[in-house]
């Protein structure tokens, strides 16, 4: 509540202040259900394996998984993402938010709290991406 003000910060891949289509999915959700779109992850995994099938030309998971390697592609929410060869973890933007009373510029409130987790920093892919020595097996 209002006494973790300014105290709870969070790291994450998106945050309930999105401007664009994702502010609009979170909206619509919480009219429609009365609950919060709190994992907009789930928009990425769509666009990523929409995006691999059709370069593929399969929805065979070995030529999808295999059309991933290296994919970049519009992750809906803040522009390009990529998916690492390597280790087929997603490079995208972290941001951190801060614990705040919901205000005009930052309203989403969730769970009607009348609080919001409000955006401090935003990292680019390019910042936040850390190095792998993962050794994945591939089929």
């Amino acid at each position: 509540g209002k006494s973790f003000e300014g105290r709870i910060f969070q790291a994450a891949y998106n945050h309930y202040n999105l401007p664009g289509q994702m502010g609009q999915w979170q909206n619509e959700f919480k009219a429609k259900f009365n609950d919060d779109f709190y994992t907009g992850s789930v928009i990425r995994i769509f666009a990523a394996l929409t995006t691999a099938m059709v370069k593929a030309k399969s929805t065979d998971p070995v030529k999808v998984a295999a059309a991933l390697e290296g994919l970049r592609f519009d992750g809906q929410m803040n522009g390009e993402v990529e998916m690492r060869k390597a280790d087929h973890q997603l490079q995208q933007p972290l941001y951190i938010t801060v614990w705040q009373k919901a205000d005009a510029r930052f309203p989403y409130s969730p769970e009607n709290t009348g609080m919001t987790l409000a955006p401090v920093k935003e990292y680019p892919a390019y910042v936040s991406s850390t190095p792998t020595s993962c050794q994945m097996k591939r089929p």
